[in-house]
């Protein structure tokens, strides 16, 4: 909380980008701490003392990485079906074939979708050393390990939650492209403000 604080006190952006690198270490802390499968019999070792993304260096930012470039995918699809340009975004700097505006979206469902994703098969059991592969210093996914993350990441897709600003039953798919709506009225002065995704 006292990250969000200070956020909401940042002058300015670059302020807000050193407040959110601090959070961002102290969250993917607390996330390793929930993942287990380490030293049982046959389980996959899941040790992830910190988030590596190019390249990712163990198994979790393996699957955190893939997961996180099919959300981005989803998001930016979502934001251009309302007519928005994906690459042109708010927080994220635009940068040549970046979707700012996609991964800007996409925060408020890293959680509730993609990490979500990689609690259920670790501590589900549903990744085996067979869905990764090493090469120079870097851990990826076989193309077994994929079709298993893109299966899992799927069913959270269509699991069902009652929208906060709606009240009605959505799936994630469809509340990422009611989100991107909800920017759209936001900015055309339609709503007076852009609520974000919260569940809980």
């Amino acid at each position: 909380m006292r990250h969000a604080r200070r956020a909401g006190r940042a002058p300015l952006a670059e302020s807000l980008l050193g407040i959110e690198g601090a959070a961002a270490r102290e969250y993917y802390r607390a996330l390793a701490t929930l993942l287990r499968g380490r030293g049982s019999s046959g389980a996959v070792d899941f040790e992830f003392a910190r988030r590596s993304r190019r390249p990712p260096r163990d198994r979790a930012n393996a699957i955190l990485s893939f997961l996180y470039s099919l959300l981005t995918k989803e998001c930016a699809l979502a934001v251009r079906r309302v007519g928005f340009d994906p690459l042109l975004g708010f927080y994220h700097r635009p940068r040549f074939g970046r979707p700012a505006l996609a991964l800007d979206l996409m925060e408020e469902f890293r959680p509730l979708v993609a990490d979500s994703v990689l609690l259920t098969l670790v501590n589900g059991a549903r990744v085996t050393a067979g869905d990764f592969e090493e090469r120079g210093g870097a851990v990826l996914l076989s193309r077994a390990g994929r079709r298993t993350v893109i299966g899992a990441y799927e069913q959270r897709l269509a699991t069902e939650i009652v929208h906060p600003t709606f009240g009605y039953r959505v799936t994630y798919r469809r509340s990422i492209e009611l989100q991107a709506r909800m920017l759209a009225a936001a900015l055309l002065g339609d709503t007076p403000a852009y609520r974000p995704l919260v569940t809980r």
